[in-house]
């Protein structure tokens, strides 16, 4: 099936839910490392940090900053967005902003924090060439243009270092306002304004460090200064302070402050500064901000302001929340800004204004409509790691948003650019969503193994793996609902206790109102290869470890699933251990009577880059379902596949000799489903099962959002006997 007929069947199997208005939908992901210089080597790090769209939209302009330049991606086909060739500039471009076939690009060209500098670059997009530069008054950092195309204001921030003084400010030069007038596209460099923004802010007024800057359509600049949680407006014509006002501070309760390996929202933070990063104008009177934070700060959600200072709107942990429910909680930020909202963009499509909110940290966009008084919150979007900035192009109905993370060639998530398109809905993301318990969100991720009700049609059962250490978790999962809800979070515990050294993998229904739970094992973690019992509330009933002949040849990659036939668990061993001949996996049994271990070999497809194992294994009627795939992410992923055993050849030899080897059928490609969403294939299809309707279901882990960009994809396969 190809990645257009899955993104159909996608979309005919949401169309009969009800419809949901208007909504973005994500359409594609374009790897900017496919836009490298010509001879330039693959693994080249690589970034789009701050993006911008041509006046026909045809076009988009990213600014990146590792490789010294800006690349421009072909979105005339904006479902299959293509290279369209990379700038380069002298320096670090921080900043761009496209106005009539022109880019203009801020340049930082400082040889220390002490001695800061940058340019303000002009270049023409058609030819590529730059032609035009004006100094600028120190470090630049972000870059806007008035709606009529006449004022140029550029942030200098002159930012600190941050190793420095444990990055406290004030650190000398003291950062300002750049203005400079346009005319004909051509930027007079003789027209510069320094707005002084010195005096301003209650901290650190001698050494202001501008962030973000926007301007509204009556040619007033908005500008945050970040690290001096403060906000200015500043007249473009003459560069003098229209106002200026805090960014304040915020109380938070039930928040969650510690990265413990567990999702607890049970903290308390009192008087968090705001801390802006990005700024927008909703109107002219009004202006909305993102509450990134920085040394001091992060109160974790955005602010309305009115241009005077008054707090219209706060959102408090309600961003936060969202975030949590759909499985993109950062817990290993929870000691600092959270989901850390840092970009942001506003655009008006049909008769309605949207505030796009970027999470940083936990890889996802808020969309929520702006009804002049409270927002409404719309939808969340997935993205690519760590997305930096925004562009809406409403004249097309896209959005775009650019991904600054690179992790590299080996495996690890590139940078990306996703489009979005604007149309009559449903959304399809998230698949997957918890609720509100007693005040607080359920936290989810990391779902590693899934099991189905042997009575009940649609219900799932999941569980996290060991970057939830200190949480390990049954969850309930109502799949007759859309997106699918975790509706239920039974602890394992042991004694009454939160349950240590688990890192389960696989789970399987006992037929009794419990479960049996598989744990890969560390054996970088102290955690054992074992199985686990559990009653109906999660409490470890029996533990099973895993044989001397097992431990005697043991690896790190161990149990990844579990599955019941009859008295006996078949578990599926990710990868080879010491005994097994190459390309081979053992299928673990345990007798839950007898007690007795035994095995079976399975055949693993051939290794391309990164290595090949078992993600999953389940029974249903004469067959085992194996879920088989590698460990590569994005173009370099070639196998994510379902496989079929009869249940005829699994009969277990002892352990520590030769095994049978059971031959296998192929019964599903999972890769153009995991492409359908428009985003890169992930990595980890860890959980299938089939419900007691014959209904087939599978589920990709996240990682945690540790070096992930936090997608949960939920899949509906369809009936099983059809597949």
């Amino acid at each position: 099936m190809s990645a257009g007929t899955a993104l159909a069947a996608l979309f005919a199997a949401t169309a009969a839910q009800a419809d949901g208005g208007h909504v973005f939908n994500r359409i594609a992901s374009f790897p900017v490392n496919t836009n490298l210089p010509e001879g330039a080597d693959p693994a080249t790090e690589t970034s789009s940090e701050i993006i911008h769209a041509t006046g026909d939209g045809m076009k988009l302009v990213y600014s990146d900053s590792p490789l010294g330049g800006i690349g421009i991606v072909d979105i005339s086909d904006p479902a299959n967005p293509a290279p369209g060739g990379f700038i380069p500039l002298e320096g670090e471009p921080t900043s761009v902003i496209v106005k009539d076939g022109n880019a203009f690009v801020g340049v930082n060209t400082s040889e220390s924090y002490t001695n800061p500098s940058g340019v303000l670059k002009t270049v023409d997009i058609a030819s590529g060439a730059v032609v035009g530069e004006c100094a600028l008054s120190g470090q630049p950092d972000s870059v806007a243009i008035s709606k009529d195309g006449a004022f140029l204001a550029i942030a200098i921030e002159n930012e600190r270092d941050e190793d420095l003084d444990d990055g406290v400010i004030p650190q000398m030069p003291a950062g300002t306002l750049d203005i400079l007038k346009v005319s004909g596209g051509a930027v007079d460099c003789d027209s510069k304004i320094s707005a002084d923004l010195t005096g301003l802010a209650g901290i650190a007024p001698e050494d202001p460090e501008p962030e973000f800057v926007d301007f509204n359509d009556a040619g007033e600049i908005a500008v945050t200064l970040q690290e001096n949680n403060h906000i200015a407006i500043v007249s473009a014509a003459t560069g003098a302070v229209l106002s200026h006002f805090s960014a304040g501070t915020v109380d938070l309760e039930s928040v969650d402050t510690a990265e413990e390996g567990a999702l607890t929202f049970d903290g308390t933070l009192s008087g968090v500064r705001r801390e802006p990063d990005a700024v927008q104008w909703l109107d002219n009177d009004r202006l909305v901000i993102a509450n990134e934070g920085d040394y001091e700060g992060g109160s974790r959600g955005f602010t309305i302001f009115s241009k005077s200072g008054e707090v219209l709107y706060e959102s408090g942990l309600s961003f936060e929340y969202e975030v949590a429910m759909a499985g993109h909680y950062p817990e290993s930020r929870s000691g600092n800004k959270g989901a850390e909202p840092e970009g942001m963009e506003v655009g008006t499509f049909g008769d309605d204004t949207y505030i796009f909110l970027l999470s940083e940290r936990g890889s996802v966009i808020g969309v929520y409509r702006d009804t002049g008084a409270e927002p409404e919150f719309v939808q969340l979007l997935p993205t690519a790691l760590a997305p930096e900035g925004a562009v809406a192009i409403p004249g097309r109905n896209l959005l775009a948003v650019a991904n600054e993370a690179d992790l590299g060639p080996d495996g690890g998530v590139r940078s990306h650019v996703t489009i979005y398109a604007y149309g009559e809905g449903p959304a399809r993301y998230p698949m997957i969503v918890s609720g509100m318990e007693n005040g607080r969100p359920i936290g989810w991720g990391a779902l590693s193994g899934l099991a189905a009700d042997r009575e009940k049609p649609g219900i799932l059962y999941a569980v996290n793996d060991s970057f939830y250490a200190m949480q390990p978790t049954i969850f309930t999962i109502d799949a007759n609902e859309t997106p699918a809800r975790i509706v239920k979070a039974t602890r394992v515990t042991r004694e009454g206790q939160a349950a240590q050294l688990l890192d389960l993998e696989g789970i399987a229904a006992d037929g009794e109102g419990g479960f049996w739970l598989a744990s890969e094992g560390r054996t970088d973690r102290l955690i054992p290869h074992a199985l686990y019992h559990v009653d109906a509330d999660g409490e470890i009933a029996d533990y099973v470890p895993f044989p001397p002949e097992l431990l005697a040849v043991e690896k790190r990659f161990g149990s990844e699933g579990v599955t019941m036939i009859g008295d006996t668990l078949w578990v599926a061993i990710q990868r080879e251990w010491a005994d097994d001949p190459a390309g081979q996996v053992k299928l673990v049994a345990y007798d839950t009577k007898t007690k007795e271990w035994g095995a079976v070999a399975y055949p693993l497809e051939p290794k391309g880059e990164g290595w090949v194992g078992l993600s999953e294994i389940t029974l249903h009627g004469d067959h085992v379902y194996i879920v088989e795939r590698d460990n590569r992410i994005g173009e370099a992923a070639k196998l994510k596949k379902l496989f079929r055993v009869s249940v005829s050849e699994l009969k277990p030899a002892p352990l520590g000799g030769d095994l049978p080897l059971v031959s296998k059928e192929e019964v599903h490609d999972f890769i153009p489903d995991l492409k359908a969403t428009g985003g890169y294939v992930v990595d980890k299809v860890e959980g299938f099962a089939i419900d007691a309707a014959g209904n087939a279901f599978a589920v990709t882990d996240n990682d945690g959002i540790d070096d992930s960009n936090g997608e949960t994809l939920f899949l509906r396969l369809g009936a099983m006997d059809t597949m």
